[in-house]
């Protein structure tokens, strides 16, 4: 059980227990006791933590409008997010930032996420290749450069990492607002690497320093965090595989602290699956509270669909604009990712996946109608075209005729909204109706 499934239940007992007392209480920091040292998290931390949450359920009054179980959940959220640190706030301009880490952490992988994350800023990035040692670190580096399509400098064979340096600034000058060097790794943190980077450093004269750690190393996180610190002076933490590890409480726990501050978390593989820190928003979502912050976020990244906001402009949807909204829906990542920030955690992955399927079969068989089809939904009702089109989409006839339903359902509610302009506006910005459309398609039921 990862550390969120964890809390999430803890605080269904809560929430569903007859009375909340000192008994409750005592179940519940128990309960988080076993499930923060089960993930990881430093033993002394946890029995700090749970003491300070027992304390202030059982002392503190609850403010008003909040019931004793609200207030026990907002202590929780609290000393969590207390714990954690606060937001990463990254500078967007001008800036040199290097990256430090030993092998196998993902250093290099993340210079191609920092790239692109300042990229949506409006940045111009380029990366520099200084770990001279690892073999296959140019090529990979490169690489990554071309798939991000940000600028890349290395000299192939050079052993010396503050030449490449050096070398880099006099080739990037005045062209680029982003320099990321990539620093050398070991296996281990020893006198030779602390050399390395200290020289690398002191050439360089950076603006960030970010030490690259994984989470699955849960609190040896920690005892990084504080080398590297010594050795340079950590301006932050990226933490990677976030999405993959069971330890990941453990390593932002560590690192918080640590002394050192966490800058940035990655979610998962692809460039875009990598996002600026911050604890208000983490801890919300290992509370099981909906993250409508990061919704409106992909939201917006998603709402270039001209078909999409014409459609809730005009209070008309056509299978040409929800198809157009489906495939806004799939910027926004997988459908489990969504349904988290709307707060439906721990949902089955079954159920996940039949709504993910049903997307996929909804955009064959549009494929699989003619234009006029598309356009004129209304006739999609007719038992012969829809038969004709689930043949060509290599569907059952059933399964076209419930996303004509579903359509027809969504198109009721598009026109619903379209009765209110001011309303309209703004979901029109927001995403084009999308969350709707989604709900409609994929079988969720308010």
């Amino acid at each position: 059980m990862d550390l969120g499934q964890g809390i999430r239940k803890a605080l269904a007992k809560l929430t569903g227990a007859a009375l909340v007392d000192e008994k409750t209480v005592r179940e519940l920091t128990r309960e988080l006791q076993r499930v923060l040292i089960t993930n990881d998290v430093n033993v002394k931390l946890v029995f700090e933590l749970t003491k300070k949450i027992e304390e202030r359920a059982l002392r503190e009054k609850p403010v008003a409008g909040l019931t004793g179980r609200e207030h026990v959940v907002k202590v929780v959220y609290e000393e969590l997010q207390r714990v954690l640190g606060g937001k990463f706030e990254p500078r967007v301009g001008k800036q040199k930032i290097l990256l430090l880490g030993l092998y196998g952490q993902g250093k290099t992988t993340t210079i191609s996420k920092l790239a692109k994350f300042y990229q949506s800023k409006g940045l111009k990035v380029g990366v520099i290749a200084g770990d001279v040692h690892r073999p296959a670190a140019f090529e990979q580096l490169k690489q990554l450069a071309e798939q991000v399509q940000c600028g890349f400098y290395g000299e192939n064979g050079e052993k010396d990492a503050v030449k490449v340096a050096l070398a880099a600034e006099k080739f990037f000058a005045g062209k680029y607002d982003v320099l990321i060097l990539d620093s050398a790794g070991r296996s281990a943190f020893d006198d030779e690497l602390v050399r390395e980077i200290k020289a690398v450093n002191v050439a360089f004269k950076p603006d960030e320093r970010f030490l690259v750690v994984s989470a699955d190393l849960g609190q040896v996180a920690g005892r990084q965090a504080s080398e590297f610190n010594a050795a340079v002076g950590l301006t932050g933490v990226i933490i990677t595989k976030m999405d993959g590890s069971g330890k990941g409480g453990g390593a932002l726990s560590s690192v918080a602290v640590s002394g050192a501050r966490v800058a940035f978390i990655g979610t998962g593989e692809k460039p875009t699956d990598f996002e600026a820190f911050d604890s208000t928003r983490f801890v919300a979502q290992l509370c099981g509270f909906p993250d409508l912050g990061s919704l409106l976020d992909k939201l917006k990244e998603a709402s270039d669909e001209e078909l999409a906001e014409r459609a809730m402009e005009d209070g008309k949807l056509d299978y040409e604009s929800f198809l157009a909204q489906t495939r806004a829906m799939k910027k926004m990542g997988p459908m489990k990712q969504v349904m988290q920030m709307l707060g439906l955690y721990d949902l089955p992955e079954e159920l996940v996946g039949q709504s993910e399927a049903k997307m996929k079969s909804f955009e064959a068989a549009v494929l699989s109608m003619t234009p006029f089809e598309r356009q004129n939904p209304d006739v999609m009702k007719n038992k012969a075209r829809q038969a004709r089109v689930a043949k060509g989409a290599g569907l059952k006839p059933d399964e076209v005729r419930e996303l004509v339903n579903n359509f027809e359902r969504a198109n009721k509610m598009v026109k619903q909204f379209s009765k209110n302009r001011g309303l309209m506006k703004q979901l029109g910005k927001l995403g084009g109706g999308n969350l709707g459309a989604l709900g409609k398609l994929g079988g969720f039921k308010r």
